[in-house]
């Protein structure tokens, strides 16, 4: 069962739990940039996609969304309809903007670099399938988004396919075949195991790219694992 489908008396508490885990994440990331050893660079990978899981339950919760928070106005299109639709989701790519300069800054000049390309590659590949939504895809998964965020598919399309979508996937591969082959090249072992997670970490986003285009909605996939409580 997701978190944000809980009962709403239950955020502030959950929210609040959660910034003590995300200072914890930040300690650790920390700790292992100064710490080129496998170890460090899956501890490096987990604080990092900690960092990025507390804003993205910020957002589900309702807290770290945007200055809109209401339906995509009738009959709005184009540039119009694209300032319309940031605003419902600019508070929330400020934080991540923000989080990510924290983390550079940390990592000036850390051994291990693993967190930082983790947040850089969760990054990339969200402002690709964010936008791609935006465009126009086949499968929304709207069905994930709690009630309280319900207005935001008023802004998404639905459609077979859109022209950003084909170049976003050439672009992931493109990244995605030289992380693989330096994984694959290297005699040290934190070499290996960074390049490995961070590659592993693009082909999801790669994979998460084509649900998005798949003839069937790939919701299905993940129905057993979730119930949506919000009425």
């Amino acid at each position: 069962m997701k978190i944000n489908s809980l009962p709403r008396r239950f955020f502030k508490a959950i929210f609040a739990l959660s910034l003590l885990v995300l200072a914890m994440a930040f300690w650790g990331l920390e700790i292992s940039g100064q710490q080129a050893t496998v170890a460090g660079a899956y501890c490096s990978f987990t604080c990092a996609i900690i960092i990025w899981g507390w804003q993205e339950l910020a957002f589900l919760l309702g807290y770290i969304t945007g200055s809109r928070r209401s339906d995509c106005p009738q009959g709005l299109s184009g540039v119009r309809r694209a300032w319309y639709a940031f605003q419902t989701i600019n508070y929330h790519e400020l934080t991540l903007l923000s989080l990510g300069i924290v983390i550079f800054l940390m990592n000036l000049e850390a051994v291990n670099q693993t967190g930082f390309w983790t947040y850089i590659i969760l990054w990339g590949m969200r402002q690709s399938t964010k936008i791609n939504i935006f465009l126009g895809v086949l499968n929304f998964n709207e069905s994930f988004l709690p009630q309280h965020l319900k207005y935001l598919i008023t802004y998404f399309r639905r459609r077979a396919m859109n022209l950003l979508m084909p170049f976003s996937i050439l672009v992931s591969v493109l990244f995605l075949v030289p992380i693989w082959f330096h994984a694959a090249s290297q005699s040290s072992a934190y070499e290996m195991t960074s390049s490995a997670l961070l590659g592993t970490l693009l082909a999801l986003g790669l994979l998460e790219h084509l649900f998005l285009i798949m003839p069937f909605p790939s919701e299905l996939l993940w129905k057993w694992g979730y119930k949506n409580h919000l009425k």
